[in-house]
């Protein structure tokens, strides 16, 4: 039965770095897609418009917060191109009133960043983390890629839309 779905929480997630080497324990800060912009005015417009730039976006972060150092944060600082997948299940509640998983996927291409060490306390967490600027987003929602950002290959693909496809090809790319 197809039908109203209530996305509830996202139940776990495990991250791997180029594809087999298991994180740990961490939480994931997805980057903000956020559109490159400039101010338009003047005659015959009674105001501004911030125009964004279809299909390019500034600085999009992505941060791995850990709670003690480990060997993973600093694999992750080596200043080299970092690919890394979120593999998690989000808990729905589906028309027929019962909890289903849906599986999504985030894959991450980028480069170190910072490195914040964290601090040190006794008994205490160190809450350490790894910056890495995202040259590439993918997110597979439900077996559906609903997201694919590659900044160096001009790919801007949203909810099944090629943003960046009459660029490219004005480019001769």
């Amino acid at each position: 039965m197809v039908g109203k779905q209530i996305p509830d929480r996202l139940t776990n997630f495990t991250g791997y770095r180029n594809g087999s080497e298991y994180l740990g324990v961490v939480t994931v800060d997805l980057p903000d897609l956020e559109s490159l912009s400039e101010t338009i005015s003047g005659a015959g417009i009674p105001g501004e418009i911030e125009s964004p730039l279809i299909g390019h976006f500034g600085s999009m972060v992505t941060t791995l917060n850990w709670r003690v150092l480990d060997r993973a944060n600093f694999k992750l600082a080596r200043q080299e191109m970092q690919h890394l997948d979120f593999r998690g299940s989000i808990q729905t509640l589906d028309a027929t009133q019962n909890y289903i998983h849906v599986p999504v996927r985030v894959t991450i291409r980028g480069m170190p960043k910072t490195t914040p060490l964290g601090s040190l306390t006794v008994g205490g967490t160190m809450d350490n983390s790894n910056e890495m600027e995202t040259f590439y987003i993918k997110i597979i929602y439900n077996g559906e890629t609903v997201v694919e950002i590659d900044k160096t290959n001009f790919i801007c693909m949203i909810d099944g839309v090629d943003y960046l496809a009459q660029v490219r090809e004005n480019l001769g790319l």
